[in-house]
């Protein structure tokens, strides 16, 4: 029987994930190849609950044959090995460079392949997919179960919290939920919108960890109010994003990160990528006409948000009424033109925050409908929001921002905050390296065509090519009707 290759993808249940092939030729390897692997931990099962990483670091010397993957684990870390019989890691009398030698060969042996597209892909690419992917399969393994996820996202967040030894367990009752996890002495993962504070008091008793699961930043082809589900969450030990109130896992890595060339380097080409394509936070969307533009007058967009949305009760410091928000950034901005924009699940009759427009036009010059956010963000010179993720969209634009409240991009030094700000976010960032903790080191991603855990280019190339589909696309036209009933439904109540 052929052994498996060194360097192999776990076995995702939705998809078999192909990342090496036999090469016609060797493959060139960088120099520092197997401090690549030393680093990013990955080769063999690296994965499996019983990976042979952590095991040998606690051993002080290895006796293998030379056909067991632990010789070439032990060899990248430097440990020393003794080979009882020949095999394709090693053979009797090799020390430690030989071992290491015949792993780079190996190495070379194999082409490199991109299990998302099937292109040829790079030694580095693949070390540092299989490295995002063992780092997520790591922090997964301390989730014990799940409450207050619906249905209709429970594929997605299945894949967001796979481990290879078991499926992720949904529970729908909190209570029960919290047993379960006391008993597998593990973590409760819940969509923070279903937290109540009795939930958190209890788990608190219990000493059991909550891991909150939320939409991420780049989301999907379509609203979460129309039941279209995610492609990418956030998944934060911590606390949440959105509340500033309490520390968070993006808060943390915006204050304590290294930020490396590279890494912002990274982050400068996916912002790039994502404004050239128009992408925001439900993809790509086409532009409604506009007003014309008068020169001399400052173009300032307002975006509404769901007023009782929880970013907003967290985040807005008291202020929840899009009307008031209109009214103070009128005040702010007297001689501007300002455009206000409904949100889109209020529009869709589905969420609370709507304004009349002749209320709207009282401090607003245009009300903006239609099309997509991008496009706005594109002609404007300024933003003004509460918590809304359009401050951040706006800001990788190069639009001046003004934070009424206090939203997971505020106090970093880049935009104007009228809201508090926690006396953790002292730390001045530029521009790229706030873009490489939202949205590189922050979120998880799907690949919508796959399935698999990817990169968040991989998902923005999808939508720009549109390529990302919606599961539940059937749902969206009863979701429409129903959205329609119900504003009728509240315009008849007034």
């Amino acid at each position: 029987m052929t052994p498996p290759p060194f360097l192999r993808a776990p076995a995702f249940p939705q998809h078999r994930a192909q990342i090496t092939a036999a090469a016609d030729a060797p493959t060139p390897l960088p120099a520092d190849a197997l401090d690549q692997l030393r680093h990013a931990r990955v080769g063999g099962e690296f994965w499996s609950e019983a990976a042979p990483w952590s095991a040998l670091e606690c051993s002080g010397h290895l006796t293998a044959a030379g056909t067991d993957e632990r010789v070439a684990i032990a060899a990248v870390l430097d440990l020393p090995v003794t080979v009882l019989t020949p095999g394709p890691y090693g053979k009797p009398g090799d020390d430690l460079h030989a071992l290491r030698a015949r792993l780079t060969s190996l190495l070379a042996s194999a082409r490199y392949i991109d299990p998302f597209t099937g292109a040829d892909s790079s030694f580095t690419a693949t070390i540092a997919l299989l490295g995002q992917w063992r780092r997520e399969i790591e922090a997964n393994r301390t989730i014990a179960v799940a409450s207050g996820m619906a249905w209709w996202k429970r594929d997605e967040i299945r894949r967001f919290l796979w481990v290879p030894e078991r499926d992720v367990r949904f529970v729908r009752k909190a209570a029960r939920a919290l047993a379960v996890a006391r008993k597998a002495n593990g973590a409760l993962a819940v969509w923070p919108s279903r937290v109540s504070p009795a939930l958190l008091a209890a788990a608190h008793a219990q000493e059991t960890g909550i891991v909150r699961v939320e939409d991420g930043f780049v989301r999907s082809v379509g609203l979460g109010s129309n039941l279209v589900p995610p492609a990418s969450v956030v998944v934060d030990t911590r606390g949440i994003h959105f509340d500033p109130a309490t520390p968070s896992d993006l808060e943390h890595i915006l204050a304590t990160t290294a930020f490396t060339t590279a890494l912002t380097d990274r982050a400068q080409a996916l912002r790039q990528m994502i404004v050239i394509a128009g992408i925001s936070k439900y993809a790509a969307q086409t532009a409604a006409p506009l007003p014309p533009r008068d020169p001399k007058r400052k173009r300032v967009l307002v975006p509404a948000q769901v007023e009782d949305d929880m970013s907003v009760l967290a985040g807005g410091g008291g202020l929840t009424s899009n009307l008031e928000l209109l009214r103070r950034v009128r005040a702010l901005e007297p001689d501007a033109e300002i455009w206000f924009r409904p949100h889109p699940d209020v529009d869709a009759g589905h969420r609370k925050g709507a304004v009349p427009d002749t209320e709207a036009l009282r401090y607003a010059d245009a009300v903006m409908r239609g099309g997509g956010m991008a496009p706005l963000l594109d002609v404007v010179d300024a933003v003004h929001v509460l918590t809304s993720l359009t401050g951040f969209e706006a800001l990788m634009r190069g639009a001046e921002v003004t934070c009424h409240g206090t939203p997971f991009y505020a106090g970093w030094g880049l935009t104007r905050d009228l809201g508090a700000v926690p006396e953790r976010r002292r730390r001045c960032l530029s521009l790229d390296e706030l873009v490489a903790g939202v949205l590189i080191l922050y979120p998880r991603y799907l690949d919508p065509v796959t399935g698999l855990p990817c990169p968040p280019e991989v998902l923005v190339a999808r939508i720009a090519a549109s390529q990302a589909t919606n599961r539940l696309g059937w749902v969206a036209p009863l979701r429409r009707w129903q959205g329609r009933l119900m504003t009728r439904l509240r315009a008849f109540a007034r």
